[in-house]
């Protein structure tokens, strides 16, 4: 079977899924990687007594499904499987218990899951509130809030399995003493960059907040109420925030629980970093897509038609490979694999709806569109119900069956999987099973750049609609060099109404068309589903405080809402130009630099490095404020006095541009080189430091008493338009930089660099 990947595919592939030896070079092609994970899969069904004919068989029925980009499985089992790694989840929620010891056990399994290539998440609902006393060491909390800051830096230093990096959620109850801080925890868009948040809405709340009536906050420790809110301020808040930057979500926490399979093993606090997955604490998840825009057929000249026994065939296939990837996976926990194997959930959904609905000549935005959502999802639970009982009459039901939802159904659904369905993200492998919309969102716009991985750009034109402009006869360059600097086709002329009304985007559509569809799709997936409802720029906020309550009236599990560029980065971009009015706006908040003043006076401290005697010079204006830093090394020349150049720059723009001084000097404080010194008591360990320190020492604490300028010749005349200066000092034996070998010092003497220290020389 040939392969028919986009260019696109191919990069993302190579860069992130095929082989790679040790210098980073791919050893295995598209080809081959499905190949090995087909077979890893399919070797599960060793243990189930199958002869090797008909492992063969099923190898290459998985092979198939996936070379002919009809089923996706998630990112860590096309990485992993067939490797020494193996592990295949994408999704792990994890406990947090409200002792030390739990927070830092839990901490380092996420850990250990991260480098896996893994995501978990959280609920920080069951710690104390901020503030609150601590009996055992007298001390007091730092609440939820500190410890999530805790896991992000933790987060931060480990990427995920070398080639995803890492993901959170955090949830916290709305009733938790700490929900408004929580609320308002991702403000700056700089910190707790990590994570998802997401409040857990319970249904007394929402019913409180149609009544405008108070609720209590409950401390998780001590079970007693601390405090009253009002649920339409709460409520507010959170729909501010989201409007802000999108943060936080919500999830309907009880609705959640009641579709819970296995109650008797406990409740669902949290979900996975989407929110597609709630699952039972250390349950982990194995995701698969079916790419829907692969299940039709053509039944005339441009017509087309879902093809139900392909999506029969491909559904059945699908569950039985994620079944089976529960058998080969390696999990990162003993705890994790048992939980897992427990329940044996898996989560099967669909890719590629935007892109069917084309084909189907179906608008997003309509009744038939959400009549057809529900056709297609309560079409794929029922063949993926009937497969998981054929599994379960083969291989034995889940171990938590007795008990279960199902057991008590009557006559008893005998199943293998305690969940089957799922709509999670599809990010990336829907660009490998292009042309393919993601997940069950709209078209994003008709062209975009992509910024993926290391910020490559990656350009995605919609084949669909080239393939109709071409046809039809409107395709031209200028046409589409037109559509790529907008997100919408609606205003631009000489696309046909017809075509207009099929191919709409993301914010041609009202946030109610958006959360009708997750609903439509939500009545048949057992778990949740991901899908962000859209807003242009200029939404009120009103409009997304009743998608929010939309959301919980139509029976959605949770809502996570984006306005168009509310953020600083975000992951699609269309082209566009800024209006007259956002232009004024952008430049009055521009930072201009204050003016130099004829005249300024300073200071200069001298300081010992490991480089040799620094000198900096802080000047400072007529009103007393800092202006201007410069920096001169005794014996400095090349590479090292370029970078105190630098730096002496960088700091004086800051100070000029009103940056707060504590700001530069947390910059600054502590960066290492390899030759600290010591000064006056004072561990030194750069130049950058030494900076930081003086520049504490002269404008924070204001203790000491003022030092005499040093000579002119050293540093009282600087202005970035002079001359480089000449000092008096000798230049002989320059220091030019740091020995590969030692981290010494290297001079440049008899026209070659050296390190006195170890010898290394070159020339």
């Amino acid at each position: 079977m040939a392969l028919e990947l986009s260019e696109n595919a191919l990069k993302v592939l190579e860069k992130r899924y095929l082989s790679k030896d040790e210098t980073g070079r791919a050893i295995e092609t598209p080809e081959g990687m499905f190949r090995r994970v087909a077979k890893a899969i399919a070797s599960a069904d060793k243990l189930y007594n199958k002869t090797e004919e008909e492992l063969a068989g099923l190898e290459e029925a998985f092979y198939r499904i996936m070379a002919a980009l009809e089923f996706m499985p998630n990112s860590p089992c096309l990485m992993n499987a067939g490797k020494e790694l193996a592990q295949l989840s994408a999704c792990f929620t994890l406990p947090i218990d409200d002792s030390m010891e739990s927070i830092f056990e839990t901490l380092k399994a996420t850990s250990l899951i991260h480098q896996s290539g893994g995501g978990t998440g959280f609920s920080f609902s069951r710690l104390r509130p901020k503030n609150s006393m601590v009996r055992t060491t007298g001390g007091i909390a730092s609440g939820p809030v500190s410890f999530m800051k805790v896991y992000d830096a933790a987060t931060e230093a480990v990427k995920q399995g070398g080639t995803r990096r890492g993901a959170n959620m955090g949830i916290l109850r709305i009733d938790h003493p700490d929900i408004l801080e929580f609320i308002t925890c991702k403000e700056n868009n700089k910190e707790i960059t990590n994570f998802n948040i997401s409040v857990a809405i319970t249904d007394d709340f929402m019913q409180a907040l149609q009544k405008g009536e108070d609720y209590d906050l409950i401390d998780p420790h001590s079970h007693k109420v601390v405090q009253r809110l009002n649920t339409k301020e709460v409520f507010d808040l959170i729909v501010k925030q989201a409007h802000k930057n999108g943060e936080p979500g919500v999830i309907f926490i009880d609705r959640i629980n009641q579709d819970n399979p296995t109650p008797k093993l406990g409740k669902i606090e949290s979900t996975n970093p989407c929110g597609e997955q709630p699952i039972l604490p250390y349950e982990s998840c194995d995701l698969g897509s079916i790419n829907l825009s692969r299940m039709c057929k053509e039944t005339g000249v441009s017509r087309y038609e879902i093809d139900w026994d392909k999506l029969r065939t491909v559904t059945h296939l699908a569950v039985h490979f994620l079944d089976n990837l529960i058998d080969v996976n390696k999990f990162p926990l003993p705890a994790i694999e048992k939980a897992t194997k427990l329940t044996r959930k898996i989560g099967l959904g669909v890719m590629g709806w935007a892109s069917l609905l084309i084909r189907l000549n179906i608008p997003y935005n309509s009744d038939e569109a959400v009549a057809l959502a529900e056709k297609v999802m309560s079409f794929i639970l029922n063949e993926a119900t009937k497969k998981s009982q054929e599994l379960g009459k083969a291989k034995g039901l889940f171990p938590a069956f007795k008990g279960s939802i199902y057991d008590k159904k009557e006559g008893g659904l005998k199943l293998r999987n305690a969940t089957l369905t799922t709509i999670a993200p599809t990010g990336t492998i829907s660009i490998i099973a292009g042309p393919c919309s993601s997940g069950i969102e709209p078209l994003f716009a008709i062209s975009y750049y992509r910024n993926v991985m290391d910020n490559d750009k990656l350009i995605e034109v919609d084949p669909f609609f080239e393939e109709i402009a071409r046809e039809r006869g409107f395709y031209s360059r200028q046409l589409m060099e037109k559509i790529a600097e907008k997100s919408s086709i609606q205003d631009i002329e000489g696309v046909p109404e017809d075509v207009k009304r099929i191919f709409v985007t993301a914010h041609d559509i009202s946030p109610e068309w958006h959360v009708r569809m997750q609903a439509a799709f939500q009545k048949y997936t057992h778990n949740a589903v991901s899908k962000t409802i859209n807003f242009p720029y200029e939404a009120a906020i009103e409009e997304v405080r009743h998608a929010y309550v939309l959301a919980y009236e139509l029976g959605c599990k949770g809502i996570t809402i984006y306005r168009d560029r509310s953020r600083e980065e975000q992951v699609l971009n269309v082209g566009r130009k800024e209006s007259k009015q956002e232009q004024v706006i952008q430049d009055a908040v521009k930072i201009i630099p204050r003016p130099r003043p004829e005249v300024i006076t300073g200071t200069t401290t001298k300081v010992a490095t490991g480089c040799g005697n620094l000198y900096v010079t802080i000047n400072s204006d007529e009103t007393g404020a800092p202006f201007e830093l410069f920096t001169q090394m005794g014996k400095a020349g090349g590479c090292a006095a370029s970078q105190l150049e630098a730096i002496g720059r960088l700091v004086s723009l800051a100070f000029r541009s009103g940056i707060e001084v504590k700001s530069i000097i947390e910059q600054l404080r502590n960066i290492r080189c390899p030759s600290p010194s010591w000064e006056k008591g004072q561990r030194i360990f750069s130049c950058a430091d030494a900076i930081a320190r003086v520049i504490e020492k002269r404008l924070v604490n204001g203790a000491a008493a003022p030092v005499s300028p040093e000579p002119a010749s050293v540093a009282m005349k600087h202005s970035y338009s002079d001359e480089p200066v000449i000092s008096d000092f000798d230049v002989h034996g320059e220091i030019v930089g740091v020995c590969p070998d030692c981290g010494g010092a290297l001079r440049h003497e008899e026209g070659c660099i050296k390190c006195h220290a170890c010898g290394f020389s070159k020339c």
